[in-house]
């Protein structure tokens, strides 16, 4: 399975939150499934540290980087098709980067890992639980 991780749901799993899915907390970690990290996520939580409504167990940068080659994770670069599939989405999420996640989601055939239930509204392929 390929995977696109939400924000909030790569933050949960590098701070072990408690309530997480077992489940869920399996797929990410499988070495059978492909898990991506968008730069749109890295972006958010860059924005969020910068703001001060962001504080993680080590500086941001160091933080992402310890995940790439340890847990299999890689990096997804934002595509001009990913831009172009926003104009298509219908307006039901105001984030901008939840809605770049799912224009994500779907360009690449991702199934998008997140708790946010605002995003099971879109035609878009979501693992929780």
């Amino acid at each position: 399975m390929k995977l696109l991780l939400d924000t909030h749901v790569f933050l949960w799993l590098d701070e072990g939150a408690p309530g997480f899915p077992a489940t869920v907390r399996e797929s990410c970690e499988s070495a059978d499934n492909e898990v991506y990290l968008s730069v749109a996520s890295v972006w958010e939580m860059q924005i969020k540290t910068m703001l001060g409504k962001l504080e993680t167990r080590t500086p941001l940068q160091r933080m992402v980087a310890e995940y790439l080659p340890e847990k299999t994770f890689s990096i997804l670069p934002i595509q001009l098709a990913h831009v172009w599939d926003l104009g298509t989405l219908p307006r039901l999420h105001g984030d901008p980067f939840d809605r770049m996640l799912i224009s994500q989601a779907r360009c690449e055939g991702l199934t998008l890992v997140t708790a946010d239930e605002t995003i099971r509204q879109y035609s878009v392929e979501v693992l929780w639980s």
